[in-house]
């Protein structure tokens, strides 16, 4: 009978059964299965599963709904040639014929055919050293045991995203922010520790006071009125000073904690504004305002209030235990019978509740999701009546929180009381056992009173200190998660050894600059020279790479392959906010910030004078609208420019680029979302912006594109042909469908809806 699991360990997913029967009658006795790919695309790209199995002896294919396979016996002289575009791999068997077969499946399997990849070259090589497959350790996964695909140290198939749960010892890396502050640090622990001992006096002065004074006095002897000024005075004096000590150590901490979590909260900013737009793109603007808010909030809180209540605990905990054992050592032993359990106790809710804090952030974090959500999208929810829509996604987060919130109180709900019905039995054990000693004659009513005072403290603090497990969690909770941001590193580093841009001219120079988003190939060997100056127009579909070329010029993003020049210097090697400082961005969506509008102008530019700010406007053909509200250049905008039209915020955009004055210029769009009449006051601003600079601009109506000196035609992530309208119109290659189809399009609108579509040739 043939093998259905891989040989390589029983958690590779076997083989769906659906698959089974047919593999039974095709595979032959000791046929060993090795590695197999369900595909899930037909060749027309339709959704259809298919199944690519690999043997050691063979390569089969089902077609979707086919009753047989297809066979090809493994020889030397095939390959397995892999590539992925839009969403879409294709994997491909070559012999020296030429192609023998093609399978496309959705990226999702792409991890899948990798390994299927990896697994056929290790066969092959096998027919070829006549060698059986010899695998060292690290070539396997450590959990399947399965080959690793090329290139790879890790399995990915099984690499999923775990979320660790929050260790209280994340907390101690808050030290890095406490640093600066060590001496206050300091002072604030020793008048903790001062404050501690002083409230540990007045327990202390009970025992003279009631043997040396009230007992003697029961047994008829007059009371010593010095004595027992002396000894009311040392009470007086020990309180004052222990509400002295308290106050001024906690004012100390509680500036401390306020600049620790100032210098976090900033911190943790700026490095979120270091990363690249790679990390941006996996997050939610609700979960990261939530981190830098709520949860250093949460930390200072712990820092200022709770971390202080525990230091003071385990102070008057320790400071207690050693007065009780050198009051009565058999008497402190009693006293301390219910530490095991309540220290038990204290680990097992714990390691409950530190699990429990991470999901209830989480979920908080979809709370203000929806929020950050809605409430910018405010005038989409309710052109679309979505608010009922929109008020049960709240109403759902809100639910989900609540339930979990929920199941952490019925934990916590039930260790409080247990630890105070521990303490109260601890203390009728001491009652117990102190009569017995003082019936026995071994310690006397003062020596009790004492220690039940000291005890009541000592009981007091151990509540305390459980209590603050609660606090504690939820800290270690928000700093892993500010953590989680700090430990990320941008995929776009500051070079080690900066090389400084001198007089830069604008030539750019891309070099076999290849790109990869995850497992998902966006650009592939790009070779383009743009010189000084000139006006690139970059066409092609939607999804063919052009916003990733321009996002690879402006050092969004780091090319995975190749390299990006700028006159000759690897972009890799300049500064980022150098090199940015020579770049202008046009985006077809323009952003404004909240402020006035000779604060959005001069966003690139902080320091530009009114004047400045006011030729830039000037030639962006923005001045005259800008006069015509209420309070001129000092007129407020709302919030990503409300109040101000598409063409009004977009020419803001233009005049915010000419300001820093920019030797590369980049439109992204610039016109597509305007009116033909906006449009022209766009294309004059445009003018004047694109004047002496090195352009390049993506536009989906290629009219657009008529002053380029080059137009570079781009598709599937490869620049397919480059030159100027007419010669690429006289090729009738890609760039000739796409025109050919935009005029079509043109037409169809002002023609009569019943008559023929006759493609004509519209010249730029």
């Amino acid at each position: 009978m043939p093998s259905f699991h891989p040989p390589h360990g029983d958690k590779i997913p076997t083989i769906p059964a659906a698959w089974s029967r047919l593999l039974e009658r095709q595979l032959e006795p000791g046929e060993t299965i090795h590695a197999w790919l369900e595909t899930d695309l037909d060749e027309r790209l339709h959704f259809a599963v298919g199944l690519i199995v690999l043997t050691d002896r063979r390569l089969l294919a089902a077609a979707p709904g086919a009753s047989e396979c297809r066979v090809w016996p493994l020889s030397t002289t095939q390959r397995l040639d892999h590539h992925d575009h839009a969403g879409v791999g294709t994997l491909e068997l070559f012999d020296t014929t030429g192609r023998l077969a093609c399978w496309r499946y959705t990226l999702g399997r792409n991890l899948i055919a990798l390994r299927l990849i990896g697994e056929f070259d290790l066969q092959r090589e096998s027919l070829a050293s006549g060698q059986p497959v010899l695998r060292s350790t690290e070539d396997l996964c450590p959990k399947c045991k399965a080959p690793l695909p090329p290139g790879e140290d890790e399995c990915p198939i099984c690499i999923v995203e775990t979320s660790t749960p929050p260790s209280t010892w994340t907390l101690f890396r808050l030290w890095r922010f406490a640093k600066p502050y060590k001496g206050r640090l300091l002072a604030g622990f020793l008048l903790t520790l001062a404050s501690t001992a002083a409230t540990l006096v007045p327990p202390y002065l009970t025992m003279p006071l009631m043997d040396e004074i009230l007992i003697p006095f029961q047994n008829g002897q007059p009371i010593d009125q010095d004595r027992v000024m002396l000894y009311l005075g040392g009470l007086l004096g020990a309180a004052v000073l222990a509400w002295a000590l308290g106050w001024l150590r906690t004012y100390i901490l509680a500036l401390v904690s306020e600049r620790i979590g100032r210098d976090l909260r900033t911190t943790t900013y700026e490095h979120l504004l270091g990363l690249s737009l790679e990390y941006f793109g996996g997050k939610r603007t609700g979960d990261l305002m939530a981190r830098i808010g709520s949860e250093t909030d949460r930390i200072n809180v712990f820092l200022s209030l709770h971390l202080l209540d525990f230091a003071t605990d385990v102070l008057m905990i320790a400071m207690t235990s050693a007065i009780l054992f050198s009051i009565n050592p058999w008497l402190a032993l009693v006293t301390l019978l219910p530490l095991p359990f309540i220290a038990w106790l204290i680990h097992t809710v714990r390691d409950r509740l530190r699990t429990g804090f991470e999901k209830v952030d989480r979920v908080w974090a979809e709370v203000t999701n929806v929020l950050a959500d809605t409430i910018p999208g405010i005038r989409v929810v309710k052109a679309f009546a979505q608010e009922k829509r929109e008020a049960e996604r709240f109403r759902d987060a809100n639910k989900h929180n609540l339930a979990l919130n929920d199941k952490l109180n019925r934990t916590w709900s039930l260790f409080g009381p247990t630890v105070t019905l521990m303490t109260e039995i601890g203390l009728l054990v001491v009652w117990g056992f102190g009569i017995w000693q003082i019936s026995e004659g071994d310690i006397t009513v003062g020596v009790l009173t004492a220690f039940l005072a000291y005890i009541s403290r000592f009981y007091t603090r151990l509540d305390s200190m459980s209590r603050i497990v609660s606090v504690t969690q939820k800290a270690a909770a928000g700093a892993k998660r500010i953590f989680d941001i700090l430990d990320h590193v941008s995929s776009v580093p500051e070079p080690t050894k900066p090389v400084h841009l001198g007089q830069v001219e604008g030539r750019i120079t891309l070099k076999q600059a290849s790109f990869r988003y995850g497992t998902r190939a966006v650009t592939r060997d790009v070779d383009l020279v743009i010189e000084p100056g000139e006006m690139i127009g970059l066409v092609g579909h939607s999804g063919s790479g052009k916003s990733t070329l321009v996002n690879l010029i402006c050092r969004f993003y780091d090319v995975t392959e190749g390299a990006v020049f700028i006159d000759d210097v690897d972009v890799r090697s300049v500064p980022v906010a150098e090199f940015r400082r020579n770049i202008g961005l046009v985006l077809q969506e323009p952003f404004l910030f909240f402020g006035t509008i000779a604060e959005n102008i001069a966003y690139g530019k902080p320091e530009a004078t009114r004047a400045e700010i006011i030729a830039a406007a000037r030639a962006a053909h923005a001045h005259e609208f800008i006069l015509r509200l209420p309070h001129g250049y000092d007129s407020l905008v709302g919030e990503r420019g409300q109040g101000l039209s598409g063409g009004e915020r977009q020419r803001i955009s233009i005049a915010r680029a000419l300001l820093i004055d920019p030797k590369i210029l980049i439109l992204d769009e610039a016109t597509s979302s305007v009116d033909t009449e906006t449009e022209k006051e766009i294309q004059k601003a445009l003018d004047n912006l694109v004047r002496g600079r090195t352009t390049i601009a993506i536009a989906h109506r290629l009219s657009t594109l008529r002053k380029a000196d080059r137009l570079v035609v781009m598709d599937r992530g490869r620049i397919v042909e480059t030159g100027n309208h007419d010669v690429l119109m006289a090729a009738e290659g890609h760039y000739y469908k796409l025109y050919q189809a935009q005029a079509r399009n043109v037409d169809s609108e002002d023609a009569d809806p019943e008559a023929p579509v006759v493609p004509k040739t519209v010249t730029v």
